[in-house]
């Protein structure tokens, strides 16, 4: 691992009157005006730039009119989770009679609106079907679905594939034709802009005559919660939408169900950050649809019984506890097969596959194989009747889509299926062509990179002096936010002096450090360390890669570094 230096502009831009650490941080981040830093609801893209907002809205306002069936067909992840919810909850609050949602069990119908789906889908009997966080690539679905009769709504942010589905209206920012500019708004995003051009569309013919005019920013919570934990870029537009659902958050005024999760995860809504979504919520979210039915998640976010929500909060957790224990089994089987193998010897792009490994799980191992070998990484499960279920992961510089296309385009029939995008994707194959597909892999990826792609590489903001370890300046950080995907939270390095190390819940490693010229004492934690080097009792000194973070403990603050890497000096 190698830590660089974050690239600058040539020069700074006028950001008005911030510290000139903040001015670099920003300026680092791509932000050009201080307009962009700008978090008001009314710095939001205008929904009329979105392409087919008005077929939807149209269909929408004559689905509430004549009070039609309107069923909602979700994904089960995150984003497919809230986007569900928020669709549920928004249109009952703007005055539909009857408004249900289905989300496909990933284990008997795979992904998006397949025919199989609206079989089950049509048992409801809907007038229209809405589709969130896919539809885009569900050409035979939608034809389906048109063939019974039904009005298909597509909403979806995924990038569509050569044949655009023949659905009644489509938003999509990611479609032909689309102008908004903002392309990198999550599934929950997308939904969340349909009601709001729907509640405009209302407010005009006088819809809120004869009932109250609701307000959707109830709904940022969840619009936050699924864009960040579907880790799409936090350009200006998305930073706004999650900036505002924290708010929500913190003030205690998030959803029954949200608020239960994070209080049975043992955190505090006053002090969340984004990265808490990422990293606390998210995953006891997405642990239903790994493990079981996505439906616990959604019912969780829709319910309004306190008690009740708390319930369903705790058996996400105990299923994120199951996914946890699942994923290390699954890590060190991975880690047994390439145990013997050097970096010179390994293959430039992993492909490794156990019987007994668990499809919800297999994106997870192929992130952590990513991240600890720092090169493309694919991890297969038995999908049953002699095929196999891969989860793919890519590193800077190789897109994991592009890269299967090729194989398939080399060799013809090795892959049956393959969809996602530059760094994850997914794809099935018989069980028989593993070998074959995977030298065929290694061979693409050895075509597209070389080993100095497969160094990995920190990006660092620079080093802090001794003085600036202090409360004021971790807060500003903390809340000069949001940050996450393409706008990453500020990341510094430098040489430190090990006081103590030792580990604590079985996998971190807790630091005492000093500063190097021994000034400042400093606490430090270091996530999911390699217990094979750690603790390491020689060491005296080492560089780390670290983010400068508040904790507090019986009602105090304290300064504490967050380690990414560390390493001897």
């Amino acid at each position: 691992m190698r830590i660089e230096a974050r690239p600058l502009p040539a020069q700074l831009p006028d950001l008005g009157n911030l510290p000139p650490l903040l001015t670099r941080l920003y300026a680092a981040r791509g932000v050009q005006s201080a307009e962009e830093l700008d978090k008001g609801l009314a710095r939001l893209i205008p929904y009329q730039q979105l392409k087919g907002i008005d077929a939807a809205v149209e269909l929408l306002v004559e689905a509430l009119a004549q009070r039609q069936r309107i069923l909602i067909v979700g994904d089960f992840d995150a984003d497919g989770a809230t986007a569900s919810s928020v669709g549920v909850l928004g249109l009952r609050l703007l005055g539909a009679a009857h408004v249900d949602y289905l989300v496909p069990n990933r284990f008997e119908y795979g992904y998006g609106l397949t025919p199989e789906i609206v079989a089950v889908a049509l048992e409801r009997q809907p007038d229209l079907l809405l589709t969130v966080d896919n539809g885009i690539s569900s050409v035979d679905g939608v034809a389906a679905a048109k063939a019974a009769g039904l009005t298909v709504l597509v909403t979806d942010h995924h990038l569509p594939g050569p044949e655009l589905p023949a659905a009644d209206a489509i938003v999509n920012p990611n479609q032909p034709g689309c102008d908004f500019p903002s392309k990198a708004m999550a599934g929950v995003g997308v939904m969340f802009y349909v009601l709001l051009a729907l509640r405009a569309r209302l407010r005009e013919t006088g819809w809120f005559a004869s009932r109250a005019e609701p307000n959707l920013g109830e709904l940022l919570d969840l619009v936050a919660l699924g864009s960040v934990a579907d880790v799409v870029p936090l350009d200006a537009n998305n930073r706004i939408l999650v900036h505002q659902g924290l708010a929500r958050i913190r003030a205690g005024r998030a959803r029954p169900g949200l608020r239960a999760i994070l209080e049975v995860a043992g955190r505090d809504h006053r002090r969340i950050t984004s990265t808490d979504l990422g990293f606390i919520l998210g995953p006891r979210l997405n642990a239903a649809g790994r493990l079981d039915d996505m439906s616990l998640g959604i019912e969780c976010l829709l319910c309004d019984d306190e008690a009740l929500a708390r319930d369903m909060a705790v058996q996400l957790d105990q299923l994120n506890q199951d996914r946890k224990a699942i994923e290390q089994g699954m890590q060190r089987e991975a880690l047994a097969q390439l145990k013997d193998l050097s970096l010179d010897d390994m293959p430039f792009g992993l492909c490794l596959f156990e019987p007994d490994w668990h499809q919800g799980v297999i994106g997870i191992l192929a992130s952590r194989l990513k991240e600890r070998y720092h090169r493309p990484a694919i991890a297969f499960a038995d999908a049953g009747e002699g095929m196999l279920k891969g989860s793919a992961r890519s590193v800077p510089g190789l897109h994991i889509r592009d890269a299967l296309d090729a194989v398939a385009a080399k060799h013809p029939g090795l892959i049956s299926k393959f969809g996602g995008h530059a760094m994850a994707a997914g794809l099935s194959l018989p069980q028989g062509n593993f070998g074959a597909f995977a030298a065929a892999f290694d061979a693409e990826v050895r075509r597209q990179l070389c080993e100095d792609d497969l160094t990995g590489r920190l990006l660092s903001d620079g080093q802090l002096d001794a003085t600036e370890f202090h409360l004021e300046l971790a807060r500003a950080l903390r809340n000069a936010g949001p940050w996450g995907q393409h706008f990453p939270e500020p990341l510094f390095h430098g040489v430190f002096q090990i006081v103590n190390q030792r580990i604590v819940g079985e996998r971190h490693l807790k630091l005492v450090l000093k500063t190097e010229c021994g000034s400042v004492q400093l606490d430090g934690i270091a996530f999911n360390i390699d217990r094979d080097v750690w603790p390491n009792p020689t060491l005296r000194w080492a560089e780390l890669a670290y983010k400068l973070d508040l904790n507090e403990f019986r009602g105090n603050e304290t300064v504490q570094l967050m380690v990414a890497h560390i390493a001897p000096r």
